[in-house]
């Protein structure tokens, strides 16, 4: 691991490790927050949400999912379980925050640039494959080799076999 992401990770996870301790300190008001959301959206799944039920998993999600992006455990895959949270959560604070007063809707706008922001930064980190190629590239340039290597021999079989054909024909 590079120094940068040493520093890095740990740096962009604290944010998420933090929300994630706070959700579970405060489940009844994450919850709250949890609620209209899950009202409009509870006919649409096979189960009833218990929304502080919910709201501690959230929260332990990100502890979580930060504690292993921060040690580069799993990273890819903790970036993109804390970009899914961040995005539910961007929603969630946009929907229930204060907006009686233009310093109200100020912190709001705050609030929503930082939450897209961390949003950004751990898409990047999803997508970052720490200098080695992504499975993607490495399959296609496995299926490439491959091909190369069977057209090669298949040139080969039929020089061998137009041969063989010749020798036998002028024999």
């Amino acid at each position: 691991m590079s120094f940068v992401r040493f520093l890095a990770r740990p740096m962009l996870a604290s944010s998420f490790v933090l929300a994630g301790m706070d959700k579970l300190k405060n489940a009844d008001d994450t919850a709250a927050q949890l609620s209209p959301l899950l009202r409009r959206t509870a006919d649409a799944l096979p189960f009833q949400p218990d929304e502080k039920v919910l709201a501690r998993v959230i929260g332990g999600t990100q502890i979580g999912a930060g504690l292993c992006f921060a040690l580069g455990k799993s990273a890819r895959l903790a970036a993109s379980l804390l970009a899914v949270i961040s995005v539910l959560n961007s929603y969630v604070e946009w929907r229930s925050a204060d907006i009686s007063s233009k310093e109200a809707r100020d912190a709001r706008r705050k609030q929503l640039l930082k939450n897209v922001t961390l949003t950004g930064g751990v898409l990047l980190a999803a997508v970052d494959t720490a200098g080695k190629p992504s499975l993607a590239w490495r399959a296609g340039h496995l299926a490439a080799d491959a091909r190369k290597t069977t057209n090669k021999q298949l040139k080969k079989a039929d020089k061998v076999v137009r041969k063989a054909v010749e020798h036998s024909s002028g024999a």
